[in-house]
């Protein structure tokens, strides 16, 4: 069966499109089977990387890795029975057609609560967080004292994820891997890094979560997203020599892919 990679934060702005299109394309690149799924229906950021990649794919002649990318189907209200919802059919609708030619399906969630992403937490194997380095993310997932030295007690997301959790018990499913990854870290600000360190430490091993570096915040990533690019594609379109800059993104791409540690995948890139 395919394995199911989550990306999910209730808040928007913390990257997870970014993170989602570059773990899709290296997984691709790399040889494995991906197909994809945007769940935010109305901005769907996630999908316009996809969709831009391919214009600029077409437009200059290039073969760039892509994951298959759906939409999510319709359904026919009337087919429903009391008490069904649609967004779960459509969603599983969508799970359904991909998985046989997939080894990976990636489900981006919007920055927002909403049934479908509480039900695509529930299908994760792996679930993947961006946060940005703020205790205004961190809010989601627990709250703290005024020194942010102390954690009080859990927040919405992580009663979320605890909930999809407890749903996959029940089925007797696997353990969902949840990986937070700190995400858009800047060169500065050493006193909060070190307050946020300690306080996803603590909370790490009290909820269960795993820890992982993501990427730092870079001009690149916001230059790459109209031509549908990746960091892994500067080759492919005559870039030769990478600057610092692009080489240590390179870098945190590759120490993102080994961390979430998926089945089957070796980074060799």
């Amino acid at each position: 069966m395919a394995h199911i990679i989550v990306v999910g934060n209730e808040k928007g702005g913390a990257g997870k499109s970014t993170v989602s299109m570059h773990v899709a394309t290296a997984l691709v690149r790399m040889g494995h089977k991906v197909g994809a799924l945007d769940l935010d229906l109305r901005q769907k950021t996630f999908g316009r990387y996809v969709e831009n990649r391919r214009k600029t794919a077409q437009k200059e002649g290039l073969e760039l890795a892509t994951p298959d990318y759906r939409d999510l189907p319709e359904i026919d209200k009337d087919s429903l029975k009391p008490g069904e919802n649609i967004f779960d059919h459509r969603l599983s609708a969508a799970v359904a057609t991909l998985a046989p030619d997939s080894d990976f399906i990636l489900i981006d969630c919007p920055g927002s609560h909403t049934r479908l992403s509480q039900v695509a937490h529930s299908l994760a194997d792996t679930l993947v967080t961006p946060l940005n380095d703020s205790f205004i993310d961190f809010d989601l997932l627990a709250h703290v004292d005024g020194d942010a030295e102390k954690i009080l007690g859990p927040s919405v997301y992580s009663e979320m994820v605890w909930n999809a959790r407890q749903l996959r018990a029940q089925a007797g499913l696997e353990p969902i891997d949840w990986i937070v990854v700190r995400n858009r870290l800047g060169a500065q600000n050493m006193v909060n890094k070190k307050k946020m360190a300690a306080a996803l430490d603590k909370l790490s091993k009290r909820i269960g979560f795993r820890t992982a570096p993501g990427f730092n915040e870079r001009v690149i990533f916001r230059e790459l997203f109209p031509r549908g690019l990746t960091l892994l594609d500067l080759k492919d379109i005559g870039v030769t020599q990478l600057n610092i800059s692009n080489v240590a993104a390179r870098q945190e791409l590759r120490d993102l892919m080994g961390a979430l540690n998926l089945p089957g995948v070796k980074v060799d890139f």
